[in-house]
């Protein structure tokens, strides 16, 4: 992606002690509020985002708006990877 920085320090979402081979949600911290989202098999495949946006998002999963997303649906735990 052309706008995103080449220099980004990528943060993993892995668990801890767990190096591979994912794939992981990456997220990195750029300049001028910048965040950029993707994951680690497909790194070129970038999300971009306010800083604002992702405050609002992190605190919101902490406070559990999103865990409606992990309830069984149609007998599957879609919160466990296939």
């Amino acid at each position: 992606m052309a706008d995103t920085p080449a220099d980004l320090t990528w943060i993993r979402a892995a668990p801890e002690g767990e190096d591979g081979p994912g794939p992981w949600f990456e997220v990195a911290f750029g300049p001028d509020e910048l965040v950029c989202l993707r994951v680690s098999d497909d790194p070129t495949n970038i999300v971009t985002t306010t800083r604002t946006k992702w405050d609002a998002f992190t605190k919101g999963a902490l406070a559990g708006e999103f865990d409606h997303f992990a309830e069984l649906d149609g007998g599957r735990d879609t919160a466990t990877p296939v």
